[in-house]
């Protein structure tokens, strides 16, 4: 995991994006559609950068038990 910065941009738009899944499966309520709109191209491009930095954390389960535990 060499860049901090994408690592923690990645994680931080990750954990929004389960928070508006979690509004749309408690509430119905879609919050990325609610502030940018139903399916505009703003929206669309939130959900494609949300589901690109999902796709780019699963590359932390290669590094899940690689750390010195001695650190």
């Amino acid at each position: 995991m060499g860049n901090k910065y994408l690592d923690g941009t990645a994680l931080t738009l990750v954990i929004i994006g389960a928070i508006n899944w979690l509004l749309i499966g408690i509430f119905r309520f879609d919050l990325v559609a609610f502030i940018f709109g139903d399916m505009s191209w703003l929206s669309r491009i939130i959900y494609a950068i949300v589901g690109i930095c999902g796709l780019y954390l699963i590359s932390f389960y290669m590094h899940l038990g690689s750390r010195d535990e001695n650190a």
